[in-house]
Parts: C-alpha cells; structure tokens; sequence
C-alpha cells in the first residue's frame, strides 16, 4: 500500500464518518482524482469503502489482510513492530529476512517484522518443511540482543510464552509449551518457533526469530506436509477470527518478554515459562541424532535444555532432539 492510501486510510479512520473527496484533497495536497485512485488501491486491499458523490467516503468493513496499518494501529509496543515489511507471497520470511540484512545489513532496525500472507517453502527447526498457507501468521522478527550466546535459548522461551499468552487471553483457549518450541491446544500443534543467528565469538550481530502460527487455517491444508497431529485457532473456536488484532497481541506480548531476556531477568522468564509447559512431570520419549529413550520430564535449566529422569534413575540433560509425550 502507498504511503498516501494510507494517509487517506488514517483520515477516514480520524473522522469515523464519511470524509469528502475535497476535504482529503486539502489535508493531502493532491488532487480529488487522485484520491479516488487510492481509494481503489485501498478496495484491492480488502478494504469496503462506500462513496457518494454528496457525502464522500466511509470505510464499512476493514480488510482481514495483514496489512502493517491495521497491526500498527492496534499495537502497544516500543520497538517490536515499529516497522512491518508485508508481502503477499515469500519463500520463507526467514529466507527473505536474510536477503534483506545482506542487503542493507546494519541499516535494518531491531524489531523489524517481516510478514507474509503465505509462505511456499516455509522451513522448521531441523530443515523440516513448515506447511503455511494464507490464512495463518508467518512472520520472521530482527533481533539485536546484547546477550551471552549461552542465552540465546532465552529468545525462544520468549516467544513461546507470548504465543501462548496470547492464544490464552485473546480466545481463552488452553495453549501450552511444548519443549522445545511447539505450542499445543490439547494434543494438537497450533504454533512453532525457529531461530537462527549471525554470531562472532560470544557476540550476537542478529537473530532472526521465525514464527508460524496456524489461525484461519483448514486443518486438511496443513496435514499433507506436517504429518503429525495439527489444529489452527479457527478450527478450535468454529469461526474465522481477526487475525491483525491477535498479532498485535502477539507482538505485544512478545515485547514484555524479550525484556526480561534484555535486562537478564532469565528466572521470571523460565518459571512463566515452566507455568505453561505441557512437558515438564510428564512421561516423554527422545529422540536425538545419536539415540533415542524414554523417561520422564523433571526441569529445564538455564541454558533451555530438557532434564530428563531415565527409567532406570539415571539423569540425561537434552539440548536439542524431539521430544514426544507418551
């Protein structure tokens, strides 16, 4: 969207009535056919605009688009979403996140979200194939912490619990972490996480924090590439919800939480985190590229590995592999 349909777009919103094509001619300094071309710009967005030539232009129903204006609009941030790149269709947000930072490098701000209508080759932790339909949240967040790459666990817990959050107070529906970063309705997969970093010694030049959340998604969309057990928030509610207004909720959240991991207030992060984990005291199985076995959840320490109680007593500390609920 250009910069003057959205200037035409926050006039219309200021008034909250119908505006004049003359009366925006004159806030705008352009002409009244020019107004009109931007009103269409706005109609191709999603937006319904009614117009009359005595009483001008009214916005009736806004757009279920991503669009950076209605997120923006909604947000209480600081630096999290202070600047949006929206594109209807990427690769992946993290690929397009990287060409951009090659690109223009220190120049990109920390907290730029870069968001898609659809991902075509989205990709998980491990490489995975990440189903991401238009329909759902893929976006990828540029990070600058000023942190101990020791802590960079402490990014996904972040994000993980303002996901859940989020979910929970948005639609009150019972969102829970699993280790170590899905997050579950029920049994389901609802939402993933994924993060990769540019780093030199024990300096952090960025993150790059990938997140995918299934909202208005047919569930029989997502399953052909996932495989596995998957829900989306419109398939647990029965309807279509807005989409701009939970992201704003999720940056939002997201916001307090990486906050905690820049002033290192790590132990209030990892006990919200522990008071939404469907992992810890449960039976689990492990799978690593070295093994695999069976035991029970009991901690996860300060480094964001899973502590686990083996059957026969012994303590096994997991960094990275699968982790399954039995």
């Amino acid at each position: 969207m250009t910069s003057a349909a959205f200037k035409i777009l926050k006039i219309l919103d200021a008034y909250g009535e119908r505006v004049s094509g003359e009366t925006i001619s004159r806030e705008l300094g352009i002409s009244r056919s020019a107004v009109w071309k931007h009103i269409q710009e706005l109609k191709k967005l999603g937006y319904e605009i009614e117009a009359s030539q005595k009483e001008g232009y009214l916005v009736t129903k806004r757009t279920t688009q991503l669009v950076p204006y209605e997120i923006q609009r909604l947000l209480k941030t600081k630096k999290i979403g202070s600047d949006i790149h929206y594109v209807a269709s990427t690769p992946s947000t993290i690929w397009l996140g990287k060409q951009m930072i090659g690109e223009i490098k220190d120049e990109i701000p920390e907290g730029l979200v870069i968001l898609a209508e659809e991902q075509t080759g989205g990709i998980g932790r491990l490489g995975r194939s990440w189903a991401s339909p238009a329909g759902g949240i893929w976006m990828t967040i540029v990070l600058k912490p000023e942190i101990p790459i020791a802590r960079v666990f402490s990014i996904m817990m972040a994000s993980s619990v303002a996901v859940a959050r989020a979910i929970r107070r948005e639609f009150d529906l019972g969102a829970l972490i699993k280790w170590p970063n899905d997050i579950f309705i029920g049994d389901k997969k609802v939402a993933g996480m994924h993060l990769e970093l540019s780093a030199e010694a024990d300096t952090i030049h960025y993150c790059l924090l990938s997140v995918g959340i299934d909202v208005n998604v047919s569930v029989p969309d997502l399953m052909p590439v996932l495989n596995r057990e998957v829900t989306s928030i419109s398939a647990e509610l029965g309807y279509d919800v807005d989409r701009s207004r939970f992201l704003a909720r999720v940056l939002t959240e997201f916001e307090r939480r990486y906050g905690l991991v820049e002033h290192n207030e790590f132990k209030a992060l990892l006990r919200e985190w522990k008071s939404l984990s469907c992992t810890l005291e449960h039976r689990v199985e492990i799978r690593t590229l070295k093994k695999t076995f069976v035991g029970e959840a009991i901690d996860i320490d300060e480094h964001g590995a899973l502590i686990i109680r083996k059957d026969n007593g012994r303590i096994e500390r997991v960094i990275a592999g699968d982790c399954y609920l039995l």
